[in-house]
């Protein structure tokens, strides 16, 4: 049957105008979806002067809502719009917020996601657009109601807490651990040559698992002897272990308590039977990008395993896959990322007490960077033009480039411009499957689905938003942003 354009409702219920488009042609096309139980439609008619362009208006209660169109008798998705599998195959989805003055057009240029520094100029029309009493059109943002948020998180948190960390590891792989007595030279070689950002520490004598080395380490290494006005030299490198390096720099392997006492930093880890709820949480709360698992055996002749190395990505993988055919019980996965409270982003005009956005151009120099990298306690720095647009991404990891031809034994860090450092790791290297692309990217206006998927991809830590076109700075969405907000 046919229904008609003013729906009924309960009695107070708001109903909002929505505008659905059919942008793909046909001879007669009607929409149908859960807001007309799947059995009713509402015929849609061609927009004047774009004969293959279907439109009708219904209104709407506020809610999440999944529709399809039926187009020359057959079942159809409009595959440049929000989807998930459900019961009547692949539907759309729309989530409406509860004001009445506006109509959503479902209508938008699909980005396509793509190599390096590919962001597609008419992707950025996909923010909704509305239409106001006065005819003109203006951004609308869709509101998450505070009820489907507490039952995505819900939903997330049962996950993560009945699913243990055992279920990270791969079929097949390697972890690479490094001996703490080993030389400082041999250790920066070995992550630059091995593409690894960090390993865990291992002590012969302890016959335990002590620490990890970081490239944030090899960061605070090469700041100290710079500001004695040294470079760091082979033969200081050769000299100094990991162990007697740790031991002697205090702010390296130690914290601070709340009475301003030191004490030795302890390794965080995780057994293989602990949930990933808590693995996230010594993630988050410890500041570290990865948690070692590690299997200790209560028998004195075993020795600890390590199993692997948990991370934000991985586990963000694991929700990825499990949710990946019932979507829809997560509403909030369709909201675009500028709607909702997380990540940091580049304060507008008269928005006062906003984290700055820490930014530098490809001429600024080394030292400023890796100032930057300690000082704002980031792991990577957007690099872009006079105009704020991106060109590039300087991350903590990427000072193992300096090991590559001992670069590190005849540069100075005020005079190296970032430009020339990142020259140096130009060539790519991906041994364990990392992506060799550097700017990662988004739009304020994806939603939150798509972004977690690339987040979840291997090697991966943040994404840049951008503008599109200009490809201008906007923010970062980064895992730990993620799972912050995941957790509340």
């Amino acid at each position: 049957m046919d229904y008609a354009k003013e729906t009924g409702g309960a009695a107070g219920t708001v109903l909002i105008p929505m505008r659905f488009v059919w942008p793909c042609g046909g001879r007669s096309v009607f929409l149908c979806g859960s807001f007309t139980g799947w059995s009713g439609h509402y015929p849609m008619t061609p927009v004047e002067g774009c004969p293959t362009v279907f439109q009708t208006i219904c209104n709407l209660p506020p809610g999440y809502h999944q529709y399809k169109f039926i187009v020359d008798g057959e079942w159809r998705h409009d595959e440049n719009q929000p989807s998930m599998s459900g019961n009547y195959g692949t539907v759309n989805t729309v989530l409406l917020s509860g004001e009445s003055d506006y109509v959503p057009a479902i209508l938008s240029p699909q980005m396509h996601s793509g190599s390096n520094m590919d962001v597609d100029n008419e992707a950025f029309q996909r923010l909704l657009q509305v239409r106001v009493s006065d005819g003109t059109l203006r951004e609308a943002l869709p509101r998450v109601s505070e009820a489907d948020l507490e039952v995505s998180r819900h939903r997330i948190g049962v996950f993560l807490s009945t699913h243990m960390a055992y279920e990270l590891l791969p079929e097949s792989g390697k972890v690479i651990a490094l001996d703490v007595d080993l030389p400082v030279k041999q250790a920066f070689h070995i992550m630059h040559e091995q593409g690894i950002p960090m390993a865990p520490l291992w002590d012969f004598c302890k016959g335990q698992f002590v620490g990890v080395l970081s490239a944030l380490d090899f960061i605070l290494i090469i700041k100290e002897l710079g500001s004695h006005g040294s470079n760091l030299t082979d033969e200081e490198l050769e000299t100094h272990t990991i162990s007697a390096w740790k031991e002697a720099k205090l702010y390296l392997n130690r914290q601070i308590d709340v009475k301003g006492r030191a004490f030795p930093r302890q390794l965080v880890h995780a057994g293989p039977d602990e949930n990933l709820k808590d693995v996230v949480l010594k993630i988050l709360q410890n500041n570290v990008a990865t948690v070692p698992v590690i299997h200790s055996s209560s028998g004195d002749a075993l020795c600890p395993q390590l199993l692997h190395l948990a991370s934000l990505s991985g586990i963000l993988k694991c929700i990825c896959r499990y949710f990946r055919h019932s979507s829809g019980s997560l509403p909030m996965l369709q909201l675009p990322v500028c709607a909702l409270p997380l990540g940091t982003w580049v304060p507008r005009i008269g928005e006062p007490n906003q984290r700055p956005l820490a930014m530098l151009r490809p001429s600024a120099s080394l030292a400023s960077a890796l100032t930057l990298l300690v000082q704002a306690q980031v792991s990577s720095i957007p690099i872009v033009d006079e105009n704020d647009s991106l060109l590039d991404v300087y991350s903590r990891s990427d000072i193992t480039a300096l090991a590559k031809d001992k670069v590190y034994t005849h540069i100075n860090l005020e005079e190296m411009t970032i430009h020339q450092a990142l020259q140096l790791g130009q060539e790519p290297h991906s041994p364990y499957g990392f992506s060799s692309i550097r700017c990662h990217m988004c739009l304020q206006s994806d939603p939150l689905h798509k972004v977690i998927e690339r987040l979840a991809q291997p090697g991966v830590r943040r994404l840049i938003v951008v503008e599109a076109g200009s490809k201008r700075v906007e923010g970062i969405i980064t895992l730990s942003d993620i799972f912050r907000f995941f957790l509340g």
